[in-house]
């Protein structure tokens, strides 16, 4: 008999999930309660326009290849990869800078605007690959006791990792300008957090962008999570939609199944949860079940940053690069407002993504679906969202206008829709709107970030961006991986032999 897998939630964490175990014969229920796939990683759609709701580029694509690879399938057949480039563009006041894969091209770019720089720009690409080779091996294996740390890779690769430096600090050895400083450690945004505190251990993601570039799917970031469900399907799954969780069955400390918002009951052998973490252990169990991770523990975890999201749909065509980051003039001050003092910030930077270069199919011919970011603090701060909300759109606005492509743009706008801090949680269940999940500091990185292996409960699973190996597409890839694989190696020494799923089998799975 088959043995049973709920999971609770269908963003990237919990299809991949859904895809690995099914694809090994085991009987998959995925659960979510929006009525379409994605999570965070969803599509929004406003009329003839189509938006990715959160990330929208990806990196490391050859991850998401082999992904797909080992559940017999091919990236290809299912979305259309496009490369970014130039990777983006940045502009501080009057200087714009445009890095592009061409290393020779970018380190020209650099030296013609941050004179006597070039050369730390090749030592940054030299060292930080070295730095990435023992950083990642530690993304794809477990940490689940502190003997970990002993494994032989992992003891090799700590001193190595600078976790005792910050971003900032990494990349001042390689860079003298500041707004070139920037231009390298603005990705510690990935990760919800400041540069200046962020662990010098994530310069490989702007090494990453560098080395390994940026890709646009056709369609948006959104269509891998649609190719992962339909995989699901394929391979027998169920995706349920408007099939809200409203508690993890929990009976002598083994999770049992998932009860529904409906009253209906999903039996099964282990439950995996791609729910974001804090709404999950605050909602999603009965009352005594969760004693690690309860309300005042959460109260004293680090969280990330939020953003302000504006999704416009343009009259018209926007002469603009694919990315596009306008920094604020004081970028120092900017993040602190964000992420220390937790204030709206007089002059934000602000990020607006253009995808219509690449990609037709997000807009009617001759009009733009335009994407707009704004970080900010998240909801443990004072801001009252409901209050400031049209204020900051028209600041937002009137700075976007400054700029020669974006003039006139308010009267351009044909549909738009705003996604405050406070309508993350609300509407999309983020805890206090923390769009980027707990923070990535020391004390919330590897084993101190909950276990692949939830240690609450028993049979149940962590995946996505409140486990290890942490936020981000790919390190939620990985999550899944390594949780999917603890519980097939758990099955497989029991002596449990999965029935193997015929690859394309469709009868019995559906999605909706």
């Amino acid at each position: 008999m088959r043995k049973r897998v709920a999971i609770v939630g269908a963003g990237p964490g919990g299809l991949a999930s859904g895809m690995l175990l099914a694809s090994a014969g085991y009987q998959v229920t995925v659960a979510e309660k929006q009525p379409h796939v994605g999570g965070r990683c969803s599509r929004l759609t406003l009329g003839d326009y189509s938006f990715d709701m959160g990330p929208t580029f990806l990196m490391m694509p050859d991850l998401l290849r082999e992904l797909f690879q080992s559940v017999g399938r091919n990236l290809d057949d299912y979305i259309t990869m496009m490369p970014v480039d130039p990777l983006y563009r940045l502009k501080f006041g009057e200087t714009e800078f445009t890095p592009t894969m061409n290393r020779q091209e970018t380190k020209e770019r650099i030296e013609a605007l941050f004179p006597g720089n070039g050369a730390g720009y090749e030592r940054f690409l030299r060292e930080e690959e070295l730095k990435f080779n023992k950083v990642m091996p530690l993304l794809q294996q477990p940490f689940t006791r502190l003997s970990d740390y002993l494994k032989g890779n992992v003891f090799a690769a700590l001193p190595k990792l600078h976790l005792m430096d910050t971003v900032h600090s990494r990349l001042s050895k390689y860079f003298t300008d500041e707004r070139l400083i920037t231009a390298f450690s603005f990705q510690a945004k990935y990760l919800g957090m400041s540069p200046w505190d962020c662990p010098g251990t994530f310069t490989i993601l702007s090494y990453l962008e560098h080395a390994y570039g940026l890709f646009h799917p056709i369609g948006g970031v959104n269509r891998i999570c649609h190719a992962m469900a339909e995989i699901i399907k394929e391979y027998g799954g169920e995706v349920m939609l408007d099939a809200g969780v409203e508690e993890i069955v929990v009976r002598n400390g083994k999770a049992t199944g998932i009860r529904l918002e409906n009253g209906k009951t999903v039996d099964a052998d282990d439950v995996v949860i791609n729910a974001d973490f804090g709404t999950a252990v605050t909602q999603l169990f009965a009352p005594g079940v969760i004693r690690k991770y309860g309300t005042q523990s959460l109260a004293k975890k680090k969280w990330s940053c939020s953003t302000f999201m504006m999704y416009l749909g343009i009259d018209g065509e926007v002469d603009l690069p694919h990315h596009n980051i306008y920094f604020a003039g004081d970028y120092r001050t900017n993040v602190e407002d964000i992420t220390r003092t937790k204030i709206l910030s007089t002059d934000p930077s602000i990020y607006v993504h253009n995808p219509g270069r690449l990609d037709s199919t997000l807009a009617p011919a001759g009009k733009t679906a335009l994407y707009v970011l704004l970080p900010t603090p998240n909801l443990t701060g004072p801001v009252e969202w409901d209050q400031v909300k049209n204020k900051l759109r028209e600041q937002v606005l009137l700075r976007l206008e400054q700029e020669p492509e974006l003039r006139g743009l308010s009267s351009r706008i044909e549909v738009e829709k705003i996604i405050t801090p406070q309508q993350w949680q609300d509407d999309v269940h983020v805890y206090k709107g923390a769009t980027f999940n707990l923070a990535h500091t020391l004390d919330q990185m590897m084993y101190l970030r909950p276990h692949n292996r939830f240690e609450e409960v028993d049979r149940c699973w962590l995946v996505g961006g409140g486990t290890h190996p942490g936020s981000g597409l790919p390190t939620i890839l990985e999550s899944a991986k390594i949780s999917s694989g603890m519980l097939m190696e758990r099955d497989l020494k029991s002596g449990y032999r999965a029935t193997t799923a015929v690859p394309g089998m469709a009868k019995g799975g559906r999605i909706g």
